[in-house]
């Protein structure tokens, strides 16, 4: 994406992973609506996975961080692409541009996951599907930078995490995007940087998103997220 835009990316970003600390006061379930007062803010979906933690003592080492991941599942992690510059602009973080998120039906232990969760990363694809399109099917335990221990970590570094604590891995992509992207907007910038310009646009009211994950049987491990975008009308 900062290819796209002619930037460039940190060397920091390889060993210091960047997380912002989103509101847990706009979570909604994953058969709801996404209500956006208007198509002009750039209505992107984003595909993640998510672990959910016990408490987790403020230090503690990306070793010890495996021991407190309880649950794991999917998310949809919605983004106003077009309110983002200006929020970033600000040198803080996101807030306006960070509306609603929503979870699969169901959370997975561990266990449950078989081999496809090694302790760390889960290693399957991520289906995005737009309007009965699919977007993209990367597969979450490739090219992952940090994996969640590591993000665990990061988190408590100075704070202790309390349980229930969500943890995202940020959007999923694999490098060349061969298998597809998990959201709009990685879309939009691997056309800038083929054609010039985008050519996808951001969602419009009465698009449907889905977001799912199938084991080697074809089966839904979570259930699906599966979404319409409408507009709201704010109270006069």
């Amino acid at each position: 994406m900062r290819k796209a835009r002619g930037a460039e990316l940190p060397e920091s970003f390889w060993t210091d992973p960047l997380i912002y600390m989103g509101a847990s006061d706009a979570f909604i379930g994953p058969r709801d609506d996404i209500e956006v007062e208007s198509e002009d803010w750039g209505i992107d979906f984003e595909a993640e996975v998510v672990v959910i933690t016990d408490d987790v003592p403020a230090g503690t080492s990306p070793e010890l961080a495996r021991n407190h991941i309880r649950l794991i599942g999917l998310v949809n992690d919605v983004s106003l692409r077009n309110l983002i510059p200006a929020e970033l602009g600000k040198q803080f973080g996101f807030y306006q541009s960070k509306p609603w998120t929503s979870f699969t039906p169901v959370l997975a232990t561990p266990d449950e996951l078989g081999d496809a969760w090694d302790g760390a990363k889960l290693h399957l694809p991520l289906r995005a599907t737009l309007n009965g399109e699919l977007i993209g099917a990367p597969n979450a335990g490739v090219d992952m930078t940090f994996d969640f221990p590591t993000l665990i970590a990061h988190c408590a570094k100075s704070r202790a995490l309390m349980t229930g604590t969500v943890i995202g891995s940020g959007t999923v992509s694999n490098v060349g995007s061969e298998a597809g992207s998990c959201c709009l907007a990685e879309v939009r910038c691997l056309e800038t940087i083929a054609n010039g310009s985008p050519s996808t646009p951001f969602m419009s009211f009465g698009d449907r998103v889905e977001i799912d994950m199938l084991d080697d049987a074809g089966n839904s491990i979570f259930g699906n997220i599966d979404q319409r975008v409408v507009q709201y009308t704010p109270p006069q």
